[in-house]
């Protein structure tokens, strides 16, 4: 058993799957001032983990879990105090530093995604709704994350008061990163001038929405794209790449369209913009009464790629495994959108934990199973829990 040392100065022993949340976030700052009686800060974020990863939602739920589970926990950590109640997480984690919290999630993840060079990276915000506090005047927080569409992962996290204030934060995110050789997917709102220069300073590129935002640029590209359709699409390079999915009951066809960036004043100061497109999307769902709804979809955008048009179709329709492989998970898996968590830091910490959780499930290929069946499965069985851990460990 190894000792590693405490921010706040306490030795604190480790082992096994513990020594992975240890390393990393050693540097937060304990918020308590007599640390020396209290359950250690490093412990209770490897607990939360732990139990955010075998089906707990909150912090009634973690200390349930870590009650049931005690003998295990006691195989990699010392837990002299026992383990806290949930008064004591929620107090804890409401007070810590986030932006330390968030500093030591990103570096725990560096330490095994791969290069992101050649991978799409979308970058998309979600609001947890249940973390406003009305009689506090609290508003949801909106968390803004990274994500690598090949691998799934969750590369960074970053929160914000409101939506609106996601623009400001995305090119500070980009930081954060080595995207060099990246593709960089982002909906319409991030299709800003500095966003995109942010992108290419990066040395990656990028593939941005344009809708009404952006009115010049979208009304510019709705008359190009009117006038390639009056000459039905037949015209000398422009590329056309049609893609047909049938699933759960749900048929979609997309027509993606792109053509080199003509020579205009509405595309010459976009940095590094090289091709221009529209996608087309019609999709066909029967309905509980069993007729079928239909529904038709237009979108145009901007890209410093050249106009290779499958291999941008492509990071399109990646872009959006952020919705169906992340939020859609969070919710309806982890039961984010349903959490009450909403006191000080503790909203951002549990979505941290949420996604760190995300992320070794992701990794694992120990089970052939859904996220939410490894979840169950590893609270039912240390032995599943221990080779989710041993086998992220090796990744």
């Amino acid at each position: 058993m190894e000792e590693v040392r405490h921010g706040a100065g306490e030795n604190v022993s480790m082992d096994g799957p513990a020594a992975l949340v240890y390393n990393s976030f050693v540097k937060v700052t304990d918020p308590r001032v007599d640390r020396g009686s209290n359950h250690d800060l490093l412990e209770m974020i490897f607990m939360a983990l732990t139990a955010s990863i075998c089906g707990a939602d909150g912090w009634a739920d973690v200390e349930r879990f870590c009650k049931a589970k005690v003998r295990w926990f006691r195989r990699y950590i010392d837990l002299e105090h026992g383990v806290p109640s949930h008064d004591t997480f929620g107090r804890v984690f409401s007070r810590l530093n986030t932006g330390e919290f968030l500093a030591s999630m990103h570096d725990w993840v560096d330490q095994f995604a791969s290069s992101l060079r050649g991978q799409g990276v979308a970058i998309d915000g979600k609001t947890l709704r249940g973390s406003f506090d009305r009689a506090a005047g609290q508003s949801a927080l909106h968390a803004i994350t990274v994500f690598a569409t090949e691998s799934k992962l969750v590369l960074r996290q970053l929160s914000v008061d409101d939506k609106s204030n996601e623009i400001p934060t995305v090119p500070m995110i980009l930081e954060l990163l080595d995207l060099a050789g990246a593709v960089v997917t982002l909906d319409a709102m991030h299709c800003q001038r500095e966003t995109a220069a942010a992108i290419i300073n990066a040395e990656a590129d990028y593939v941005l929405t344009v809708k009404k935002n952006q009115a010049n640029l979208h009304d510019k590209l709705l008359d190009l794209f009117n006038q390639y359709g009056e000459q039905d699409y037949k015209v000398k390079g422009l590329r056309k790449h049609t893609t047909v999915e049938k699933s759960h009951g749900r048929d979609e066809r997309r027509v993606c369209y792109c053509i080199d960036v003509p020579e205009d004043e509405a595309f010459s100061d976009w940095t590094g913009i090289q091709s221009v497109g529209m996608i087309y999307r019609h999709r066909e769902h029967r309905n509980r009464s069993g007729e079928i709804d239909e529904h038709d979809e237009t979108a145009f955008f901007i890209s410093s790629l050249p106009a290779k048009v499958k291999a941008i179709s492509k990071h399109l329709r990646d872009h959006w495994r952020i919705e169906n492989s992340q939020h859609y998970v969070l919710d309806v898996t982890f039961s984010e959108d349903a959490s009450r968590i909403r006191n000080g830091s503790a909203p951002e910490v549990s979505g941290v934990f949420r996604r760190m959780a995300l992320n070794i499930l992701r990794q694992d290929t120990t089970l052939k199973d859904s996220i939410r069946g490894k979840r169950l499965r590893a609270g039912w069985d240390e032995t599943v829990l221990d080779k989710i851990y041993a086998g992220f460990h090796v990744v």
